[in-house]
């Protein structure tokens, strides 16, 4: 491990792994000092509730390797005692349902990041996936306007491109694309063209560059390739606003595969399914050292790679969850009947 990498704050935006000792093992063994958890995909709230809760016993388990991160402060002291914090994360609002007061809820229960859209359209806006993005709904100026509120991370990713810029346009505070990659690099439906990159960056949010394998073009994509889209990334939007978001899938099975992409909303397709192979360079957060050596190698300068490792999310989330107060919003003007 490069000496630079040893001393980082790593930070991972993004893993969706099936939890136990050994997937936290695999992160410190990389490195890696924080990580946003996703806790909920297609949940509804109660469902929710119960996945937290066992999150809660989980850390408690664990507490000698693993720690629930609330703040930036607790992502650092991590750092030093050797831990994983967690932020608990989800990558849907299917968890508020159709109450914007749930995101205070969740949020005093510990839950720092949620992505507004996963795969389908919603009640807040479009998706990636969706043939038409409808665009930021008048729900979803009202929940984005409590995230702001209370202090949470408003995560883009998996967002349609309409949704994106009217999300970033209409947040007080920055927002995030904790898990994808321009689509200059990889055309997908997942990838983010750089008019969204650009609306997001230029208002003070983030892009978490990310290793999954259907946002870098598969198993054949290589490592210095994926270096070179960073650097160039940072020449354009400014290295400040460039981290890392794996993606990460251990420990599943195609069970999980299934509810992830089929949730409730359709019957499961019929035939095989497989999650997709990962490149050799990385397949799991212990590899995270092999990134810091390809930016060095890319011609990054040392404290930009440390920039890119960590320090820019524990800036961009410090700013964010100090923004939380007790005042409430405005809700939008809606026909009274």
């Amino acid at each position: 491990m490069h000496p630079l990498h040893a001393r980082a704050t790593v930070i991972d935006a993004l893993q969706i792994n099936n939890w136990n000792r050994t997937v936290v093992e695999e992160s410190l063994a990389g490195g890696v000092s924080g990580v946003n958890v996703t806790v909920a995909v297609w949940e509804d709230p109660l469902e929710t509730i119960r996945i937290i809760s066992k999150w809660y016993e989980f850390v408690r388990a664990n507490a000698d390797i693993v720690t629930l991160a609330t703040d930036v402060a607790t992502l650092r002291a991590a750092k030093a005692a050797g831990k994983l914090a967690v932020l608990l994360g989800f990558q849907n609002t299917s968890s508020f349902g159709d109450d914007y007061r749930f995101v205070e809820v969740f949020h005093n229960l510990g839950v720092r990041i949620a992505q507004l859209t996963y795969n389908n359209q919603n009640a807040v806006g479009g998706s990636c996936y969706e043939p038409y993005d409808s665009g930021l709904t008048r729900f979803g100026e009202n929940i984005i306007a409590e995230m702001n509120r209370v202090g949470m991370v408003i995560d883009l990713s998996h967002v349609g491109n309409q949704t994106c810029i009217d999300a970033a346009k209409t947040s007080a505070q920055p927002v995030a694309i904790t898990h994808a990659n321009p689509t200059w690099y990889f055309d997908g439906p997942r990838n983010k063209p750089q008019e969204v990159i650009t609306e997001v960056t230029s208002r003070g949010g983030m892009i978490g560059t990310s290793m999954y394998p259907l946002v870098i073009g598969g198993a054949e994509a290589s490592l210095k390739g994926f270096a070179a889209m960073i650097v160039k990334l940072c020449d354009m939007v400014g290295v400040e606003h460039v981290g890392l978001g794996s993606d990460c899938t251990r420990n599943w099975g195609t069970d999980f595969l299934h509810w992830l992409r089929d949730g409730r909303w359709r019957r499961a397709p019929e035939g095989d399914i497989s999650w997709p192979e990962w490149p050799s360079w990385f397949n799991q957060a212990a590899d995270f050292p092999r990134i810091t050596e390809a930016l060095l190698d890319a011609g990054l300068s040392e404290a930009d790679v440390e920039l890119v490792l960590g320090e820019n999310w524990l800036r961009y989330f410090e700013t964010v969850f100090a923004a939380g107060t007790t005042a409430l919003h405005s809700p939008s003007v809606s026909p009274t009947t």
